[in-house]
């Protein structure tokens, strides 16, 4: 056994512990532009009004984007095609994105962030299930099956009744489960790079790269990657 319950050293170990790791975020390639995002500050709210006009005459600014210039959904899932690159009118956490600044650079795009104006009508925040119960009103998603439980499902194995019979104790209770996600020592960033029209490089921070390049691809009416 020359592997199992022996210490190993990784083979990423030493470039990482000396900063010696190229992230997504380190790479800067000639005649890049820069993309910050606008986001949320609500957890749940309605945009009324967006005026970005500030932002686009902004020295150094080449883009700027709304939710109505991605109306095409995505998902990673096929349960899930429902998100959008920007928020078109509906914000539903603090971060959602809702505007995108293409500049020059970093600190440009920055900058004119801080012109977009934005106008929200705030909504009652829906934040754990038991409060998806008790309000049905205002819907998070228009299409969930009961309100605000965006489903509704029952899960049985086995004969129940028989093994709750020969039980000796038989306990009831709620159980949550936090949700949780992985832990990155890199910034969240994306990178698309095309040599032509038809063909094109990516490097991102995501672990879904290649769905990141199926969604760049020049044949597809929508893209977005990065966060």
């Amino acid at each position: 056994m020359k592997v199992i319950g022996k210490a190993r050293r990784r083979v990423d170990g030493r470039a990482k512990v000396t900063g010696q790791t190229r992230f997504a975020d380190d790479i800067v390639l000639p005649r890049m532009l820069h993309m910050k995002l606008l986001r949320s500050p609500h957890a749940h709210a309605l945009i009324e009004e967006i005026d970005t006009e500030k932002a686009k005459q902004h020295a150094g600014v080449h883009l700027v984007l709304t939710g109505k210039d991605f109306p095409v959904t995505f998902g990673i899932l096929p349960v899930t095609q429902d998100e959008y690159p920007l928020a078109p009118e509906h914000v539903r956490y603090v971060g959602d994105p809702i505007a995108a600044v293409v500049a020059k650079d970093e600190q440009t795009a920055t900058q004119a962030l801080d012109l977009i104006e934005v106008k929200y009508h705030q909504l009652k925040t829906i934040s754990d299930p038991q409060e998806a119960l008790e309000n049905p009103e205002p819907r998070i998603h228009a299409y969930s099956e009961r309100g605000n439980i965006h489903r509704l499902q029952a899960f049985e194995f086995g004969n129940v009744d028989e093994a709750f019979a020969g039980s000796d104790h038989v306990f009831e209770d709620l159980f949550f489960y936090e949700g949780n996600t992985h832990l990155p020592i890199e910034q969240h960033a994306a990178l698309r790079s095309a040599s032509s029209p038809a063909r094109t490089a990516a490097a991102s921070a995501a672990s879904a790269t290649s769905a990141i390049t199926r969604w760049w691809s020049p044949r597809r009416r929508c893209c977005s990657g990065g966060r």
